[in-house]
């Protein structure tokens, strides 16, 4: 994975998230189904675990 990965999530529909991870120059690498925005947030932390370099969440609080 490149290095400088930037993930976040996105609202879809009323309650309904996903998340997009792209590489450090702007591709994207992933999109998830869309998710609860608890399970979105798990996503995004599971991708930031076994990620194997650093992935800066972009995620709002």
């Amino acid at each position: 994975m490149t290095h400088g990965s930037k993930i976040r999530s996105v609202q879809r529909q009323a309650r309904r998230f996903l998340f997009r991870l792209k590489a450090g120059n702007g591709e994207l690498i992933a999109s998830s189904e869309s998710y609860t925005k608890a399970a979105a947030l798990n996503g995004i932390d599971s991708v930031k675990n076994n990620a194997g370099s650093n992935v800066a969440d972009l995620t709002g609080p």
